[in-house]
């Protein structure tokens, strides 16, 4: 996979018009941000992406394959997901669960692999999982939960990424440890794709930022042109500042920089 053309989507639920006609061209190697406030069509972008809603108008291309036309089976080989948490965990062992990011390549009618089980310990190590390996995942917080989901994401090995607010539910520290994570996938040539509201981390990491309103792109670009404090006093509807340091940009209210 090379590119990721989002060309002039268009998306309607109930009579109301979610997307408007918005256009992203996207390309393997990029960490790729999706700023926006509740409501402005985030998740609906997301899904659309992965095939789970169909534009009314546009369409999603994949080195020019319309997605359209593109079976289910071949369309979990090039995209894995990890979506928001949720209230609701399933009674599964979490190495069930992580295993499951094998089925794109293989059979629902045949057991994992010996390959397919490395594979799932070696995710299940890498996020700090191996010792809740047999706990079902109903016992598990929002936060172990969402490393769960993002081990089955490794073991699928596809080379798109798409994650809706991955860093809800983690602590400070997993947040940082989840970006460089996820900045290293693209460094390795996959196409990162994700939701979030945090500019911060978003500007150390990410290598391309979409500011999303109302279903229109505002802006995009690299995180140095975006994420400004002007754009983003406007883009939130309150006053900020920010400030660099050492490679990093900090943002606050503008009253709590006097």
């Amino acid at each position: 996979m090379q590119t990721l053309f989002l060309d002039r989507l268009g998306f309607s639920r109930q009579g109301r018009k979610i997307m408007h006609d918005l256009t992203l061209r996207l390309h393997a190697g990029q960490m790729v941000s999706i700023l926006g406030a509740n409501g402005a069509g985030k998740t609906t972008l997301l899904r659309l992406i992965l095939g789970l809603l169909h534009p009314d108008s546009g369409q999603v291309l994949i080195d020019g394959s319309d997605l359209r036309h593109l079976q289910r089976k071949r369309i979990a080989q090039l995209l894995a997901y990890v979506p928001q948490s949720r209230d609701i965990l399933p009674p599964y062992p979490v190495a069930r669960i992580v295993e499951l990011g094998g089925l794109p390549h293989g059979s629902l009618m045949k057991a994992p692999s010996e390959q397919d089980n490395v594979r799932a310990e070696a995710a299940m190590t890498q996020l700090g999982l191996f010792h809740l390996r047999d706990r079902p995942c109903n016992m598990l917080s929002g936060g172990e939960y969402q490393r769960v989901l993002l081990a089955r994401m490794l073991v699928q090995n596809a080379p798109v990424l798409v994650l809706d607010e991955p860093l809800s539910g983690l602590d400070y520290g997993q947040q940082i440890r989840l970006m460089a994570l996820l900045a290293s996938f693209a460094k390795e040539g996959r196409l990162v794709i994700m939701t979030a509201h945090q500019p911060d981390l978003v500007y150390r990491y990410a290598s391309h930022v979409v500011l999303l309103a109302d279903g229109r792109v505002l802006a995009e670009g690299e995180p140095q042109t975006v994420l400004d404090a002007t754009p983003l006093s406007a883009f939130y509807d309150v006053a900020l500042r920010h400030y660099d340091h050492d490679g990093q940009r900090f943002f606050m209210g503008s009253e709590q920089a006097e």
